[in-house]
């Protein structure tokens, strides 16, 4: 009987193009290594959810999945937050419990190494360090980062719009900084008054957020050379390259390094042609510790959120969301994951059982499991699944017994991972910090060529001497003293300084 419901289960996954393979069906307790629970490498554009308590087995599952889109030529983006994830670089350990873990998924396990790319934000890392400009960044996610209010949030769009209009590059937090202080200055307040009322009070409230963000070396991140997006998307002979961006010296910001995911989803958004439907995606994001993008965030930014991920698939670009309770991500969102990977929930307390009862309830009926049960006693490395078929429907709930990763399954070390990044082709391009002239230096500029008060005993100055006289104008000085011909030079002028135009998360959009 339990052979008969695993295999009735498995129909449900079964493909006829190309498919990830997760696991296999357990049934009342036990596994049928030939019922395959697997998901289409069509519908992995359709984006999915990785849920489970803290050591129930999300961070290998990560690991397993990351492994076999690499083998199929897709690029993936890990978030290493807790830094476990480098051992992909190097192939894997055999040993009982492996092997116990192969003969019960069916898996012909072979240990495997992986191409490895090892970024951090910022420099304070043996990985190579990459960075974004606050232009391009833009003002919503930075407002994220900054933990402003809505009505701070829109303050600081109008100052962004001031620098852009201003033709004032805001790349680093030092630009935004002057900015700010020459707003609030006494030279600044008819600039301040001339953006939509902004009060100076909200204007040194958000002065004083980007000061702590500073202390806390997130100015470490901001600045050029900017990371290009289009750097995820490799290969090596023939394998996805897969970038695992390494987070210990920013844990300490969550806000920071969340939030800059989702500023790279929204580059790309910006950047891939359309792809309609493709028998593998492009890329593959996994956000991990997925709460954090949402906790305290703007009704904006959320919206925003909603929209990237409705729209980024027809780019080719599936995204998962990782945490810890389906609750952590907002329904709106929650509603466009098709892969469902669940591992053990624990309902310790009143708000935990209410967290499982909801969880249940986005799961389609099924008559194999007692899904709150199923929820809370999933051992190790097992998990509640539900993927969309190739035909775009929720295929059956399955307990699936998850497979083994082929690569190492532990840390490399902080001396490996420098190793690699220095012979990283990205080091050259990103290793270094560039500092051009940007709003810190143009204010800057502009206050020392201010000219000092004359003094008060001062002589007067001298008259200046009469204009000599002048031939009579040509065609084309008149041409150019025409109003008409003057307010098309000014306006084709400041399109040409600024070109700034901001897409879903009024981030700027590149130059193609």
């Amino acid at each position: 009987m339990n052979n008969t419901a695993a295999q009735e289960i498995a129909a449900g996954y079964a493909t006829e193009g190309a498919a990830l393979e997760l696991g296999s069906v357990v049934v009342d307790g036990s596994v049928d290594p030939s019922a395959r629970v697997r998901i289409p490498f069509a519908t992995l554009n359709r984006h999915g959810l990785v849920a489970g308590a803290t050591g129930t087995g999300k961070t290998k599952t990560l690991q397993g999945i990351a492994e076999q889109l690499s083998a199929a030529g897709v690029p993936v983006l890990l978030a290493d937050v807790k830094g476990d994830l480098s051992g992909m670089a190097r192939p894997g350990e055999g040993g009982e419990k492996i092997e116990s873990r192969a003969k019960d998924t069916g898996d012909d396990w072979t240990p495997t190494a992986f191409p490895v790319e090892f970024l951090s934000l910022g420099g304070g890392s043996a990985a190579v360090p990459i960075r974004a400009t606050l232009t391009q960044f833009g003002p919503i996610l930075l407002s994220k980062v900054l933990d402003l209010n809505d009505t701070q949030e829109s303050t600081l769009g109008l100052i962004f719009h001031w620098a852009d209009q201003r033709g004032l590059p805001l790349l680093d937090t030092k630009d935004l900084r002057a900015v700010i202080q020459h707003l609030t200055s006494d030279e600044g307040k008819v600039d301040l008054k001339g953006i939509g009322g902004v009060s100076s009070a909200t204007a040194g409230v958000i002065l004083r957020a980007l000061v702590n963000l500073e202390a806390q070396g997130g100015d470490d991140f901001f600045g050029e050379p900017e990371f290009e997006p289009g750097d995820l998307l490799r290969q090596v002979d023939g394998k996805g390259v897969v970038t695992l961006l390494e987070l210990a010296e920013q844990q300490a910001n969550p806000r920071l390094w969340s939030t800059f995911l989702m500023w790279l989803l929204a580059e790309l958004f910006e950047e891939l042609p359309e792809a309609g439907d493709l028998d593998k995606p492009k890329l593959v994001c996994f956000l991990d510790e997925a709460h954090l993008l949402f906790d305290g965030a703007s009704k904006a930014f959320l919206e925003r959120i909603e929209q990237t991920v409705k729209l980024i698939r027809s780019k080719g670009v599936g995204v998962f969301f990782c945490t810890q309770l389906p609750t952590d991500v907002p329904n709106a969102v929650l509603s466009q994951l098709g892969a469902r990977i669940q591992h053990a929930l624990r309902a310790f307390t009143p708000e935990d059982q209410a967290a499982l009862a909801k969880t249940v309830k986005t799961y389609p009926t099924t008559k194999n499991y007692d899904l709150e049960e199923a929820l809370t006693t999933l051992g190790t490395g097992e998990a509640v699944v539900t993927v969309l078929s190739e035909r775009g429907a929720p295929t059956p709930v399955a307990w699936a017994r998850m497979r083994a990763p082929r690569s190492l399954m532990a840390a490399i070390g902080p001396d490996a991972v420098a190793a690699a990044a220095k012979t990283s082709p990205l080091y050259a391009k990103y290793g270094e910090t560039v500092d051009r002239e940007s709003a810190y230096e143009k204010l800057t500029a502009r206050i020392a060529e201010q000219p000092a008060p004359a003094p008060a005993d001062a002589p007067p100055p001298e008259a200046p001497a009469p204009p000599p006289e002048r031939a009579e104008p040509s065609f084309v000085e008149k041409a150019f003293e025409s109003p008409v011909v003057r307010s098309f030079m000014r306006s084709a002028a400041s399109a040409l300084g600024r070109e700034i135009t901001r897409g879903l998360f009024g981030t700027k959009r590149r130059r193609r």
